[in-house]
């Protein structure tokens, strides 16, 4: 472990706050190489050291979880490869980390749109929600992109939405609701995709069509659609 590497950890434990901890244990992310650090910390360090990928590398293989958020923040996407992407994929172990590597890094990639294809499919559970999270925070970062890109989606995201897993749900109800707030067109093609998710009728699919049709059907969004027509 070079000088670096080791300044950076221990900036991390010191800025690591132990009362946090059973609480981000109650929400489901994985305290057991944890030190607690606030996100906007990780950001403000992530601002000072810029990217540089070996150094992200080097704070991955550490382990600690707070290490691995901020490696996500300073990684090239441009010197990340589908090998790297999976290895990291492989290790989520929180949903937090795994939203955190498709918002920061994943989705800048050239090989995005082949993630959300391939990890849909897998049965590791952040490996699946990593596809579907891409699929929300592209939703909402790439304002450039055509509507036939999440048009597209769709059909994913139905079928997602039979998995009864809490982070996989979750994840596929992310990503129907963020397309839907794009436009009046694809608010639309999200409303009419919920109905029919509700209609296959299992419990997770119940769950995240009501949930996303209470937001997609409300009056703030529609005005806001309404505006944007």
């Amino acid at each position: 472990m070079t000088r670096r590497e080791k300044q950076i950890l221990s900036r991390l434990k010191e800025l690591g706050r132990p009362a946090a901890l059973p609480g981000m244990a109650h929400y489901g992310i994985d305290t057991e190489n944890a030190f607690g650090v606030a996100v906007p910390e990780l950001r403000r360090m992530a601002k000072e050291i810029g990217q540089d990928h070996p150094l992200a590398l080097a704070l991955w293989r550490s382990g600690v979880h707070e290490a691995r958020l901020l490696a996500s923040m300073i990684a090239v996407p441009a010197d990340t490869d589908r090998a790297l992407a999976d290895s990291w994929a492989a290790d989520f172990r929180s949903w937090d980390l795994c939203d955190q590597c498709c918002l920061n890094l994943f989705r800048k990639t050239a090989f995005t749109h082949d993630l959300i294809g391939e990890w849909r499919h897998r049965e590791e559970e952040f490996v699946k929600r990593a596809a579907f999270t891409v699929i929300a925070v592209l939703a909402v970062h790439d304002k450039a992109a055509a509507d036939d890109m999440f048009v597209a989606w769709l059909p994913m995201i139905e079928e997602g939405a039979s998995d009864p897993r809490n982070f996989v749900k979750k994840a596929v109800n992310w990503g129907l609701r963020q397309i839907g707030k794009r436009n009046r067109s694809l608010n639309r093609q999200a409303i009419e995709c919920a109905y029919r998710i509700a209609d296959e009728g299992s419990k997770p699919a119940r769950w995240i069509a009501a949930n996303a049709l209470r937001e997609l059907e409300s009056e703030p969004v529609q005005t806001r659609m309404n505006r944007m027509a």
